[in-house]
């Protein structure tokens, strides 16, 4: 269709089932319908009414448990969330590839220059030659097209807004072009490839994945090229719990040398013991080795390695207890997972400011109104940004309003766990 036609016929209701496929509910519908015509007009705008368009559409994600895990191929619980980015798409006969998000400068791309450049490390038209050059390495066509997107994952939220964006992208090039036949898997990749090679930031799969993949997912990063990806068969909205997302402020951008420094110490006692990654070692052999790793590697470091397999461990532990329906169980693992993301991980505040400390003040706030009943822990990358929550549904209210009177209103996001990941919705 185009644009205005696709706009009329959303009003009209013609496509709600597409979109309660991928939003859930009524409700979420219906906020949804103003959002996608409004991006449809602010296309058409931009790049004519009289185009052939389709929207697009590709999660945030909430971390459950495997915090820092999947970078030393470790193992982490994941799912998608009713947050995306969404794109309304148009092919191009001029081989070159633009996206313009809202709020954000034009990125433009010929597809004759697909080579990545240390110069351009951090400008984000490199993301979209890096998706762009990654289908292209696996064997799938790249054509121009034109692309207005919008985003409501909060930037720096720990809810994976990059990876969003990266995942969108890699969907659009899927189903415009190859039939929709690029696997989630390879669309995560290829969305890690283009953020560590073109934008140049050492991030895991993680992110990628859960977003493409969709719904509650375990995910066994032993073997990278192959990971093990696994649904957990649980209905959270019978749990008696919401899922509180708390953005306590503050922005990723500038601690790439704190992300970086946890992967990397990881890797430093690894490579101290003749491998690259913690997987590739035991745990009865790292911590047998600790004595002689003293003075080889440093004190965090050692911290940061017994985080990771023990955090391995949690991860099994609570997709065990999901799958038996013991949700007081689970709750008690994220807990500890939060308790070691604290004292072992250490990426709750960063060393580089000590005295700011709003995810350590989120957290101990939690823990007073939720003590005994609910379970708190950091969020994603930490260092700044969010908090996770599991809330019983009559403390909601509580929690919400004493959060926010802290934090700023609206700073509470109670989320649904989405079904899908990257989709074509129209």
């Amino acid at each position: 269709m185009k644009v205005k036609e696709l706009i009329t016929a959303i009003e009209n209701g013609q496509f709600d089932e597409n979109l309660k496929a991928v939003y859930v509910t009524d409700g979420f519908v219906a906020e949804q319908k103003p959002r996608y015509t409004q991006t449809l007009t602010e296309f058409g705008e931009l790049f004519g009414f009289d185009r052939e368009v389709s929207i697009m559409s590709a999660p945030g994600r909430t971390e459950v448990c495997g915090n820092h895990t999947d970078h030393n191929n470790g193992k982490v619980l994941a799912a998608s969330i009713n947050l995306d980015a969404i794109a309304v798409v148009s092919a191009n006969d001029d081989n070159i590839i633009r996206v313009k998000s809202k709020g954000h400068k034009m990125n433009v791309v010929d597809l004759a220059d697909l080579e990545p450049k240390e110069s351009r490390y951090g400008d984000s038209t490199t993301l979209v030659q890096g998706v762009a050059a990654g289908v292209k390495n696996l064997g799938f066509d790249v054509k121009g097209f034109d692309a207005y997107t919008t985003s409501d994952v909060m930037g720096g939220s720990g809810l994976s807004s990059s990876a969003a964006f990266e995942v969108l992208l890699g969907s659009v090039i899927s189903y415009m072009f190859n039939d929709g036949k690029i696997s989630a898997v390879d669309i995560a990749k290829v969305a890690q490839y283009s953020e560590n090679v073109f934008f140049g930031k050492p991030c895991g799969l993680l992110d990628q994945m859960a977003a493409s993949v969709g719904t509650f997912v375990t995910i066994d990063f032993e073997s990278t090229e192959n990971p093990v990806i696994k649904k957990v068969d649980f209905d959270f909205s019978k749990s008696g719990h919401s899922l509180c997302i708390v953005d306590t402020g503050g922005n990723h951008s500038d601690l790439t040398d704190d992300y970086a420094a946890v992967r990397g110490e990881m890797e430093s006692v690894a490579k101290a013991m003749g491998k690259n990654v913690l997987r590739e070692i035991p745990y009865e052999d790292f911590f047998a080795a600790i004595p002689e790793l003293t003075g080889k590697v440093n004190d965090r470091a050692l911290l940061r390695a017994i985080h990771f397999y023990n955090e391995n461990k949690r991860v099994d532990r609570a997709v065990e207890c999901l799958e038996s329906g013991d949700f007081d169980g689970f709750k008690e693992i994220i807990l500890e997972s939060g308790k070691s993301s604290f004292e072992l991980n250490q990426n709750v505040y960063t060393p580089k400011n000590p005295t700011e400390q709003k995810l350590s003040l989120a957290l101990a706030i939690s823990e007073e109104i939720l003590k005994g009943r609910g379970a708190w822990r950091v969020h994603g990358g930490g260092f700044a940004g969010t908090i996770q929550a599991f809330v019983p549904n009559d403390l909601l209210d509580t929690y919400k309003t004493t959060i926010e009177s802290v934090f700023g209103k609206d700073k509470c996001y109670v989320l649904i766990i989405r079904p899908v990941g990257g989709t074509q919705v129209i």
